[in-house]
């Protein structure tokens, strides 16, 4: 009987999500659940959900929850990291602090001046749990969920010899979204693969990989999306991913807002922001994220509450998120295929050797065994390396636990660099250091 681990269950809302993955398939529902969270009332809610769906569903599913991440990694065999280092608090500052010095990001999770200061927080509770895995469960696969991605998976895989993979939804989501620009099926969600009409080889990096292939019906579906993009709404779903479609030839995985926050070309001006960040989460005002998000947490909750006390039924329908499929796949020995954040071992040629990569991976009973990719088209490996110049830079500054060398990483920032001058760049980096200081390990210089 597997156990499976979830740290930072008190993520109500991804926890269900993920819960529900796995028991809705005949082979897991005979395991261990060991639900494990810092915060208590989060704990017990999401416990209370837990036990409420094996009873829904009359599994024979045990559930554990825990405050002590090493009782809940005795004898595990996956774990799922799912954590958030600070609080809400912490991010808006790493949002609102980098705009007064004209650094607009959008949401801020994944690489310029928020994912560093993510990295800050979260790698030491990272490299905590990797130790413990080393000595309590040294055989489990480690699934990580948590951003910045990239940055998490080159620390672990630093700091730790443990089995791990790097998860991430935006390869499926932007598979489904392709297809329905072009006017195929795409209202079935991806569990193991895409729709079966529609296939897709897709490599590069967390948030910035590339649709190499995109196929429909065993055919070429790029000319289709071409002409698709030239529809006023079509091209408006999506401005800033169709921008780089058009001018570097491939379309690239994540949102347009996420994109936007990657690259030099969006937004370091009023105008060209207003011209392609137009709606929800694209808008020029870093706020918007955050009070999107307490709004759809207050709303997720009181649904929670509401299936906890058995008004209303917790929805069996899977989702396209990896993990379950993982787990699958190395207990039946049934063959899948996801796209992995794993460390680049030569798979992607002309890509630094030792950054972390995202690519396709064969999943069976011996494991995940990423797939070899060779070179990427240069303007594609060229983009990716201005990320991955600053996420080493990143994750040396975090390990290391030294401020010089973050204002070095979000000095490399695309986005960052094009906007502010490097004197502006340290007096920032210094600025967010001192107010989320509470939330951050002790630094040196």
């Amino acid at each position: 009987m597997a156990k499976i681990v979830f740290i930072g269950a008190g993520s109500i809302i991804f926890a269900r999500t993920l819960l529900v993955d796995i028991l809705s398939l005949e082979e897991l529902k005979d395991l261990t659940i060991s639900l494990m969270d810092i915060d208590q009332k989060r704990l017990e809610l999401t416990t209370k959900l837990a036990q409420r769906f094996v009873q829904q569903e009359r599994l024979p599913t045990t559930v554990e929850s825990t405050l002590n991440r090493k009782e809940a990694l005795s004898d595990a065999d996956y774990v799922i990291t799912m954590i958030q280092a600070g609080d809400l608090n912490d991010i808006e500052k790493d949002l609102t602090i980098p705009l007064k010095y004209g650094v607009d990001q959008c949401v801020g999770d994944t690489l310029g001046p928020g994912g560093v200061m993510r990295a800050f927080r979260i790698i030491p509770a990272l490299t905590e749990i990797c130790q413990d895995m080393g000595r309590l469960c040294p055989q489990a696969l480690l699934m990580n969920y948590s951003n910045p991605m990239a940055i998490n998976c080159l620390a672990i895989n630093q700091v730790s010899k443990i089995k791990n993979v790097g998860l991430c939804h935006s390869v499926q989501r932007t598979t489904r979204e392709l297809a329905s620009y072009i006017g195929a099926p795409h209202e079935k969600r991806c569990y193991w693969a895409p729709h079966e009409e529609i296939s897709c080889w897709v490599a590069g990096i967390n948030h910035m990989a590339w649709f190499l292939e995109f196929r429909w019906g065993g055919k070429d579906a790029y000319p289709l999306l071409r002409e698709a993009m030239k529809k006023k709404e079509i091209y408006e779903k999506d401005p800033v991913r169709f921008e780089i479609f058009r001018h570097f030839d491939y379309f690239v995985t994540e949102s347009s807002g996420h994109m936007s926050e990657y690259i030099p070309y969006i937004r370091k001006r009023k105008d060209l922001i207003d011209k392609f960040c137009r709606k929800g989460a694209l808008l020029g005002e870093s706020r918007c994220w955050m009070r999107e998000h307490r709004e759809r947490e207050e709303a997720y909750y009181e649904e929670v509450k509401r299936q906890i006390a058995g008004e209303e039924r917790i929805e069996t329908r899977r989702s396209d998120e990896y993990a379950s499929v993982i787990i699958h796949s190395m207990e039946t020995g049934e063959v899948s295929r996801i796209n992995g954040n794993v460390l680049n071992t030569g798979l992607i040629t002309n890509l630094p050797y030792g950054s972390c990569v995202e690519v396709p991976c064969l999943v069976d009973e011996t494991g995940i065994r990423p797939c070899y990719i060779g070179e990427l088209p240069a303007q594609l490996a060229a983009l990716n390396c201005s990320n991955i110049n600053m996420q080493r830079m990143a994750v040396k500054a975090a390990i290391s636990k030294d401020k010089h060398l973050a204002f070095q990483a979000v000095a490399l920032d695309p986005l960052t660099a094009s906007v502010c001058s490097l004197d502006e760049i340290k007096k920032m980096v210094d600025e967010l250091f001192e107010a989320e200081k509470e939330s951050l390990p002790e630094t040196k210089r």
